[in-house]
């Protein structure tokens, strides 16, 4: 045998038994009992509880001396772990990176779709092995609908990665997104414009029936590249687009940051605000009246500012950081509801739990209150009563970490073990 036979003879056997082994991973075991140090259900910590796992679903919790073991089952043993609800981003951008590696433009005007999908596998497999087993993803930046076949990809296990809510293409006043450059020079924006009732009712319908989850609208939005940003849409006009949506069983988030346009996304029903930098206490509490919440991505905020040179306790804060603090201390202090999201692809994917360390170390929230944010409040948020608590029938999303994160923040950085669906996609 020539060596050239030889070589593709160990390749193809090696090909195989890579083959098998990820066939074999992906195989739910019949039945699995998990033995963790404690389980938090998404509410409250339960010391010395196990969790039975059959195919996808959970089907049993309780302490672990009381719990029924079926015959044929396989036991994991989880010694010094929390077992916890798969964690819910509420806001990412998988088709970008950060912004300190490529500038926003120059992603959405120079890199191919080919290579942004190619570089969204890694960052949706990042996620789900940072313990985030869902994730909401608001726009694929000028990628068109590649969120898409993303979705689909994952779904039928050709790649790892979290359970996706997508908003596709996303709309935006026509004249108020970006890139910007010559007013010479019309290029490719980030989102679909549209302006006015007939194009509105168009765009909603058309992603829709593409496939979008969530239809996403930019409320306000910065005329010029450096100009403030200002409301873009009019009342009757979002109105109507929230009406279309809905009509097609579709909730509406709305990016807005401006006191104008918080207040005209939250009269049209949008049931999410995101970013909200420049809420006010007035703003905040018509929020609170109409059931709307703020998604606040605080570790954008912080991440762009650093890019732009500042160092925490190096520096004098930042106005956007600054304003940020106060619009958290007027939503909470009116009441409105968080979903917890960072805006992650302005900064690294994989480094999702920045937000929740940021919002408990520079906000006032406690541990607690962000982890029930992540599992157990966002999918009330975003409707998915199957998932965001550890409890018989709902999907075996589950993770588990080192320590405590009930009172330990940075615990969940310490992720050791991850199932999606029934199947194990980290363990240590």
């Amino acid at each position: 045998m020539t060596l050239f036979l030889r070589l593709r003879k160990l390749a193809l056997a090696g090909a195989l038994l890579l083959r098998g082994t990820y066939l074999a991973a992906q195989a739910p075991a019949a039945a699995t009992l998990l033995q963790p140090a404690a389980v938090f259900d998404g509410e409250t910590l339960h010391p010395g509880w196990a969790v039975l796992v059959e195919g996808e679903r959970i089907r049993a919790v309780g302490p672990a001396n009381q719990m029924p073991i079926p015959t044929g089952v396989r036991i994991v043993a989880l010694p010094g772990l929390t077992l916890l609800p798969g964690l819910i981003e509420g806001h990412s951008h998988l088709l970008l990176h950060p912004y300190n590696e490529t500038s926003w433009n120059d992603q959405v005007l120079l890199e191919s779709q080919a290579l942004r999908v190619a570089r969204a596998t890694a960052h949706a497999q990042r996620t789900l092995q940072a313990g985030f087993t869902t994730a909401r993803d608001l726009g694929t930046e000028g990628a068109d609908y590649a969120d898409v076949g993303l979705k689909q990809a994952i779904e039928q296990g050709l790649i790892p990665g979290p359970r996706l809510l997508i908003a596709t293409r996303a709309l935006v006043a026509t004249g108020c997104y970006g890139p910007k450059l010559s007013v010479d020079v019309a290029v490719p924006q980030g989102a679909q414009e549209v302006s006015g009732p007939d194009e509105i009712v168009r765009a909603v319908r058309e992603q829709v029936g593409k496939g979008a989850d969530v239809v996403k609208v930019y409320a306000d939005y910065r005329l010029s590249a450096t100009g403030p940003a200002v409301p873009t849409f009019s009342q009757d006009e979002l109105n109507l687009l929230v009406t279309t949506a809905r009509s097609l069983g579709k909730p509406v988030v709305a990016h807005a940051s401006t006191p104008e346009g918080m207040r005209r996304a939250t009269l049209a029903g949008v049931e999410t605000i995101e970013h909200g930098d420049g809420g006010t206490p007035e703003v905040f509490r018509l929020m609170r009246q109409r059931g709307v919440a703020l998604c606040p991505t605080v570790a954008a905020s912080d991440a762009i500012s650093q890019y732009r040179g500042w160092r925490r306790g190096q520096s004098p804060e930042p106005e956007r950081i600054t304003q940020k603090r106060q619009s958290m201390q007027a939503a909470r202090k009116a009441g409105v509801a968080l979903a917890i999201g960072g805006d992650v692809g302005v900064f690294a994917h994989g480094d999702n739990v920045r937000e929740l360390e940021l919002l408990v170390q520079e906000h006032g929230l406690t541990p607690l209150e962000v982890l029930r944010g992540a599992t157990s409040g966002n999918a009330h948020l975003f409707h998915l009563p199957d998932r965001g608590r550890v409890a018989p029938n709902l999907l075996a999303d589950l993770v588990a970490v080192q320590g405590n994160p009930t009172t330990d923040v940075q615990a969940l950085r310490q992720v050791q073990w991850v199932m999606k669906g029934g199947v194990v996609y980290r363990q240590p």
